[in-house]
Order: C-alpha cells, then sequence, then structure tokens
C-alpha cells in the first residue's frame, strides 16, 4: 500500500464527506412525493399574497451565458455546487428578498432563513407556494430532492426534511444562484432593478 497516496487521497476526500454528511445528504432520505405538497399546501398564508410567477423566462444557453457569470450558469443551468462555507449568502443574515440570479423572481425572504451550519444558505420555507419546483435527484448515488426557480428552470439547491418548525423543511440553497435585495429596495414584482 502506497501510504503517501492514501494519505493525499484521504486528505481530498475528507472534507468532502464532512461537507456532504455536515449537510444532510447522506443522513436525510428525500423527500417523499406523498405528503409534500399537502404539507406546502398547509403553510400559513400559502396561496394568499404568494409571489407571482409571471410567465415561464426560456433562453438558449447562448442567451444565459450572456446574463450570467460562469459560475451562475454552472450552477443554475448545469445543476453544479458550490463548495460549502464559500457562498455569500451562507453566513448573511438582513432584512430582504432573496431573488433568482437569473431570471429576478422572488424565491425566499429573510423571515425564513436560518443558520443551519450546512455551508450554504438555508431557508425553512419559499416566499411562496409558486416559487420552487422540486422533482427527484439521484445524482451521486444518493436520492435527493432538487429545488427550481419555477420562472426559469434554474437550479437552486436541494430540500431535506431535517429543518425547523413550522415546516420541517431546510431549502439549502447555492448563494450563486441567489441575489439579494434589502427590504428597503424590494418591491413586488421580482423584478431586478
Amino acid at each position: 500500500m502506497d501510504v503517501q497516496k492514501y494519505i493525499t487521497d484521504l486528505r481530498v476526500v475528507r472534507p468532502l464527506i464532512l461537507a456532504v454528511a455536515t449537510c444532510g445528504l447522506l443522513l436525510t432520505p428525500p423527500l417523499s412525493g406523498e405528503g409534500t405538497a399537502e404539507r406546502a399546501a398547509a403553510r400559513p398564508g400559502a396561496g394568499q399574497g404568494d409571489t407571482t410567477m409571471s410567465e415561464k423566462v426560456i433562453k438558449s444557453d447562448a442567451e444565459w451565458r450572456a446574463r450570467l457569470t460562469a459560475e451562475q450558469f454552472r450552477i443554475l443551468r448545469e445543476k453544479g455546487t458550490e463548495r460549502a462555507f464559500s457562498g455569500v449568502f451562507d453566513e448573511f443574515f438582513e432584512d430582504g428578498v432573496y431573488t433568482c440570479a437569473g431570471c429576478g423572481a422572488v424565491l425566499f425572504t429573510s423571515e425564513t432563513k436560518y443558520n443551519s451550519g450546512c455551508g450554504w444558505p438555508a431557508f425553512f420555507d419559499a416566499a411562496g407556494s409558486a416559487a420552487i419546483d422540486t422533482q427527484s435527484d439521484s445524482s451521486y448515488g444518493m436520492n435527493r430532492t432538487e429545488i427550481l426557480c419555477s420562472r426559469c428552470g434554474g437550479h437552486l439547491g436541494h430540500v431535506f426534511e431535517d429543518g425547523p418548525k413550522p415546516t420541517g423543511l431546510r431549502y439549502c440553497v447555492n448563494s450563486a444562484a441567489l441575489k439579494f435585495k434589502s427590504s428597503t429596495e424590494s418591491d413586488s414584482s421580482g423584478e431586478q432593478k
């Protein structure tokens, strides 16, 4: 056995295993399809004052590349993930709304953001029942529930059932998939200023 290669491999793999375990990817079962819609519908205010999603945003890869940074494109359009604890919004707690970096749709509010310790921004609820779409994700040998912007289909991250009350959900989101509008500059349209 090559001890030096083993030590090098361990240095590379150990932080990844810790990040994955910390975020609950190995410890948390995917959301079951049954009950998820009912839980979303049972949220206080669901269907009342939800973020209005205008028409779907459909662009070619070339148009998305022109609009987004390279990192935003990799995450939103190619379903990438930023390194844990590297995103600007992980430890960011100001009053306002978080919008999709791709299309400007309002996705989350500061009232539902919390520090989960997983290394990515975490929210216990979406801004409205129409803000987020979900789909099954079995990449990397794990069964997870992917979250996407309902308006443009951009990959945001994943949702897990280990969050705080009242929803019990943890929306684990890539910072690069988001933009922030402070409460002093937010408007109800969801459009970027």
